[in-house]
């Protein structure tokens, strides 16, 4: 088959060499990449790198890319939303198996090691403030899949059917997917981490079930998610990233998985703003699992 060089308007390359959004270099990757939302954790992970090769910002991405225990690691900030993600891994793609010369897919194709660190709210009154969990199932509430045709061949659609039903759930919202993370991941982080099931919400406070001045469309969203268990998995926490980084990363041929820390309960209504001190801590041993 005659493939095609991908058009300039489809794939952005600036002029010094870098892909568009992130402003690195293909050479500028590490194989294993460790991402967060905030920018600012980029440099608190970068700290425990014994060298550091890159260190460049453009906008919410900050990378940095160094090595720690003799492996070659990059850290990335995403920034917020699955729309964010969108971006990302597309371009982390592109830099790993597109040759920027002659804008095709190179022959051989190289797989990358990606977890994202986050945080998130517990949905279950048993899971306190502090824990860490690790996302094996994520539900997208966002629909950033839905707009690849190839979504279908990784969602869990009986997850799906059966909550959809569980929930009632509206259909002005848009039908939610299932995926399943990397399994090379959870049995890495599996032993220290809370077996999780977590949804994916395109925002922080109405898709979250959050109503300040506004009503909401799923009034009691908290109290239906605690109660939804289908195969073993129980909805345990809510964030915003972990559905399109998973399947995103499946349907690319990537490994990648979400950890985040519970920094409030949503059912006892608690929250720990001052979690930063945590936050290092789940870096640092998230770097020390993911290079072993």
């Amino acid at each position: 088959m005659n493939v095609k060089p991908i058009p300039s308007s489809e794939l952005i390359i600036n002029d010094d060499g870098s892909v568009f959004h992130l402003h690195i270099l293909p050479e500028d990757l590490a194989d294993i990449v460790i991402m967060m939302g905030d920018p600012g954790r980029v440099s608190t992970i970068a700290q425990h790198f014994d060298t550091i090769e890159i260190d460049k910002s453009s906008r919410e991405f900050h990378t940095i890319t160094g090595t720690y225990h003799g492996q070659r690691v990059t850290a990335l900030s995403h920034g917020i939303g699955t729309d964010n993600i969108d971006i990302v891994m597309t371009e982390l793609d592109a830099l790993a198996n597109i040759d920027f010369k002659t804008r095709l897919p190179k022959k051989e194709h190289r797989r990358l090691k990606i977890l994202r660190i986050g945080t998130c709210g517990a949905a279950q009154p048993d899971i306190p403030l502090g824990s860490y969990i690790l996302s094996h199932i994520s539900i997208g509430f966002d629909g950033v899949l839905n707009w690849y045709r190839d979504g279908k061949k990784i969602f869990l659609n009986d997850f799906e059917d059966a909550f959809v039903k569980h929930m009632r759930w509206p259909r002005r919202l848009g039908r939610p997917y299932f995926v399943r993370a990397s399994q090379e991941i959870i049995d890495k982080f599996s032993p220290w981490t809370v077996k999780g099931m977590t949804v994916s919400a395109p925002g922080f406070y109405g898709p979250q079930g959050r109503s300040v001045r506004l009503k909401l469309t799923i009034p009691d969203l908290i109290t239906k998610l605690e109660r939804f268990e289908h195969e073993g998995y129980r909805v345990t926490n809510i964030e915003m990233e972990s559905s399109a980084l998973a399947g995103m990363a499946a349907l690319l041929g990537h490994d990648a998985a979400t950890v985040c820390l519970a920094i409030a309960n949503r059912h006892v209504k608690e929250s720990n703003p001052d979690y930063k001190p945590l936050m290092a801590q789940l870096l640092q041993k998230a770097l020390d699992t993911l290079t072993a």
